[in-house]
C-alpha cells in the first residue's frame, strides 16, 4: 500500500473489518439523513392540518385515508392528527439518536484507522 507520505503499512483483518464497518455506518448515516429530513416534512405538513383544521368551521371534514378520502366529524381528525404528530414526532427523536450513535461509532473509527493509517487512509467525505 504505496500512497500518501510514502510509507507502507500492513493491512490486517482487523483493519479491513473496521474499514468495512466505517462505510457501512457512513452508508446508514445517509439512509438516515433522507429518513430525517423525510420525518421533518412529515411532522410540517400534520401541523399544517392540524392549523388549517383550527380554522375551519365546517364539522365534518374530508380525511384521507390510503387514496381514499372520507367524510369525518372534525374532533376525530383532530385526534387522529394529534395521534399523528406524536408517532412522527417519536419516530424523529429515534432516528436523531441513532444517527448520534453513528456519527460516535464513526469518530472512534476514524481514530484507531488514522492513527495506524495516518494519512495513507481518507476517510472523509469530499
Amino acid at each position: 500500500m504505496q500512497q500518501g507520505g510514502g510509507s507502507e503499512t500492513e493491512v490486517t483483518w482487523e483493519d479491513q473489518q473496521n474499514i468495512n464497518k466505517f462505510g457501512r455506518l457512513n452508508n446508514r448515516f445517509h439512509e438516515l439523513e433522507d429518513e430525517i429530513k423525510f420525518a421533518k416534512e412529515s411532522n410540517e405538513n400534520l401541523e399544517d392540518a392540524s392549523n388549517e383544521l383550527i380554522l375551519t368551521d365546517e364539522e365534518v371534514v374530508r380525511f384521507q385515508i390510503g387514496e381514499v378520502f372520507a367524510h369525518v366529524p372534525k374532533e376525530e381528525v383532530e385526534s387522529r392528527i394529534e395521534e399523528m404528530k406524536e408517532v412522527t414526532s417519536k419516530n424523529l427523536e429515534k432516528l436523531e439518536e441513532e444517527k448520534e450513535s453513528i456519527l460516535a461509532q464513526m469518530a472512534e473509527l476514524k481514530q484507531i484507522l488514522y492513527g495506524k493509517f495516518k494519512d495513507s487512509i481518507n476517510l472523509e467525505e469530499d
